[in-house]
């Protein structure tokens, strides 16, 4: 099976998002992954899935089995490394609230025509999807008053994007900000793609990613900072290193639409306060590091690039023993 699907999830196998993605995939001759955590219920029989509970991921011969933290989002990392031992060369993630629309199954290619952002700085990509105002979960609360650019002002090119990051519609993934202050659902009615280059940021998260396996080092999730920023420090840390390598992030108009599991929203808000504190910061300490050019450097820089969020006091410092633990791990198996 050469792509594999990937969900994290503590619902039953009744939930309808994981019964129709389970469906979908035996349909179409799809690894679909589930990794359950603590919460997890003690069964678990749902056709076209292969199911890993906390006790079976622990029989694992992965180093990062036995010393990811339970309880936290963190721990899909295994699902990724059991999608790529089984032979994935594509690995699409999503959250079991996201039902797939026909179009989240289409083939994807690398080579992308998309217009380019290069030297951009900050680019609230939603903006580009809906006239309404609207920012991705991650991006920092001081940038949202810069003027984008015009997107008739880009170019329009050919980009190689073995990550792209596909929209949700009617509860896009927002922050709690934004979810405290402005009215939900919303959808996306503009379609178009943007490809992020050099010197251009944006968050993307892990509800609706497609990586192609050039990439699938960059799928490291961080144990040791908050459950609400993991997802979106990674992609920061992938952004950085994707330079290197002469790749941009594509990002697409929805292919799932959102029926939010129930969150406590003062909660999220505490939980993103790091987020809203150091995001900026992060970007800027990421894109002054000298970096190694070239795929084959994809390991170095990824430690470079956790050591300084470690040495800013962001993400913990336990988190590189976990970090070199998936990088061994990756190794002997891509």
């Amino acid at each position: 099976m050469s792509k594999s699907l990937v969900i994290t999830s503590i619902a039953n196998d009744s939930n309808p998002v994981l019964k129709l993605f389970a469906a979908e995939c035996k349909k179409r001759n799809l690894n679909f992954i589930i990794i359950g955590d603590t919460k997890s219920p003690s069964t678990f029989n749902l056709d076209g899935s292969d199911f890993w509970s906390v006790d079976r991921q622990m029989t694992l011969t992965f180093e990062l089995a036995k010393i990811t933290p339970t309880k936290h989002y963190s721990r899909k990392n295994l699902g990724y490394l059991l999608a790529i031992k089984a032979g994935a060369t594509e690995l699409v993630e999503t959250d079991d609230d996201n039902f797939p629309r026909e179009a989240f199954w289409n083939t994807k290619q690398r080579e992308v025509n998309g217009y380019v952002f290069e030297n951009a700085g900050w680019v609230n990509v939603y903006a580009y999807f809906t006239e309404n105002k609207i920012w991705p979960r991650g991006f920092p609360l001081e940038e949202l008053q810069k003027k984008q650019l015009e997107i008739k002002s880009l170019n329009q090119s050919i980009v190689n994007c073995p990550i792209q990051q596909g929209l949700a519609d009617e509860n896009p993934d927002v922050d709690a900000v934004y979810r405290l202050t402005y009215p939900l659902p919303i959808n996306f009615e503009i379609k178009t793609q943007l490809a992020l280059g050099k010197n251009a940021w944006s968050p993307f998260n892990s509800q609706n990613t497609h990586w192609f396996k050039e990439s699938f080092a960059l799928l490291y999730l961080p144990s040791y900072c908050s459950f609400r920023m993991t997802d979106i420090w990674r992609s920061y840390v992938a952004q950085r290193i994707a330079w290197e390598c002469g790749w941009s992030i594509l990002f697409h108009e929805p292919t799932v639409w959102q029926q939010r599991n129930e969150h406590n929203l003062m909660k999220d808000f505490e939980d993103e306060i790091p987020g809203y504190t150091f995001n900026r910061s992060i970007c800027n300490e990421l894109q002054n590091l000298t970096l190694k050019s070239g795929q084959e450097n994809i390991y170095e820089n990824m430690i470079c690039c956790y050591q300084k969020l470690i040495d800013i006091n962001v993400i913990g410092k336990e988190e590189m023993l976990l970090l070199l633990a998936w990088i061994n791990d990756i190794k002997k198996i891509l």
